[in-house]
């Protein structure tokens, strides 16, 4: 990913807390067959992630991935048109361009083909995202024999991060002035972009 020095995020919190909120990642591998990617779940659990893929998928047999994986995580995204710069009316010089943030992470992937190591992990990612509900969800809410044919079905992965590249693609290349119009049109349209603007404004 190319990240030149103004839009880079090297705060490795700020990085985890994409990750968690965003956790449903891609996730790039190479292997004899070339790339490949997979969209999956993933937890975030000290320096891994934590996830599982389908027994039928062919990511988590021997030979399948080679060397270092990537895992790709999207954040808020947003178009910007040229008519939110408040520098539009003084000389017309602006285009328009997309901002984001994103988090690369790289990393070694293993397979855990283990019932209770799964479980634990399934039961993790469902508590985390059922937390917000007013009836949160539990594995434990479902029959146990149905649970164990379920798990059946299904393999581990764990991918230890060995680095990460964070990009917040947010205007910190515009002056303040289109800056500060920009929030204000992202702020009425209600998009959160806004707020992404607003925290790295110069």
């Amino acid at each position: 990913m190319y990240v030149p020095r103004h839009f880079a995020e090297d705060d490795v919190a700020e990085m985890h807390a994409l990750m968690r909120a965003n956790p449903l990642a891609t996730l790039v591998t190479h292997g004899p067959d070339g790339l490949n990617a997979n969209h999956i779940p993933l937890l975030l659990a000290g320096g891994r992630l934590q996830g599982h893929v389908a027994r039928a998928n062919p990511l988590w047999q021997a030979g399948t991935v080679a060397g270092e994986v990537l895992v790709v995580f999207q954040g808020d995204d947003s178009y910007i048109s040229p008519s939110g710069y408040a520098t539009k009316a003084e000389h017309g010089k602006v285009v328009p361009t997309w901002n984001y943030a994103a988090v690369h992470a790289y990393g070694e992937l293993r397979v855990i083909d283990d019932p209770r190591w799964i479980f634990a992990q399934i039961s993790a990612l469902t508590a985390t995202n059922e937390a917000a509900l007013p009836q949160p969800w539990a594995v434990t809410d479902a029959p146990a024999d149905y649970i164990e044919k379920m798990l059946g079905a299904v393999v581990g992965i764990e991918i230890t991060i060995t680095r990460l590249l964070g990009k917040w693609k947010v205007s910190q290349n515009q002056p303040a002035v289109n800056q500060a119009s920009l929030i204000a049109a992202l702020e009425k349209a209600g998009d959160p972009m806004a707020g992404l603007i607003r925290a790295r404004q110069q």
